[in-house]
């Protein structure tokens, strides 16, 4: 069973820290910077996230389910701004709605990002039917930038 994602204040300023050093491309792992337009206040929401890249494409996972950012980002149309260091680009987050597709991601960010273990389960050994089994908990988006 996975572990229940709880938003707490510590949470909220870990995750304010690590955004801000995403979007000076100092955070460790490939963690960047995800702003989008909050749904119900209309101001702009910064989280940390950290892409993956599945068959040259980049993907963005919600190992905790659908929270804040995932319901911001659906509201959004997928429209976001996605900050590293220097780079910052637009991008338009594709929903990967089929489990059979969004298995073998949500799999291979397990297998990458050990932090997210305790809250995904299915272990990072499992077979990609496992992940098919529990895709719609964690939603996966494809990265478009624009």
């Amino acid at each position: 069973m996975a572990g229940t994602y709880t938003n707490t204040p510590i949470r909220r300023r870990i995750d304010w820290i690590m955004a801000a050093l995403g979007r000076r491309g100092l955070a460790p792992a490939g963690i960047s910077s995800l702003t989008v337009t909050g749904r119900a206040s209309g101001e702009p929401r910064t989280v940390p996230v950290t892409p993956i890249t599945v068959d040259g494409r980049e993907y963005l996972v919600a190992p905790y389910g659908p929270v804040g950012w995932v319901q911001n980002l659906r509201a959004a149309g997928g429209e976001a701004t996605l900050e590293r260091g220097p780079r910052r680009d637009r991008i338009r987050a594709i929903e990967v709605t089929q489990p059979a597709a969004a298995a073998p991601i949500l799999k291979q960010y397990v297998q990458q990002i050990p932090i997210v273990r305790p809250h995904v389960a299915a272990a990072p050994d499992a077979d990609v039917a496992a992940f098919a089994a529990i895709a719609a908990e964690h939603p996966v988006f494809e990265i478009r930038r624009v």
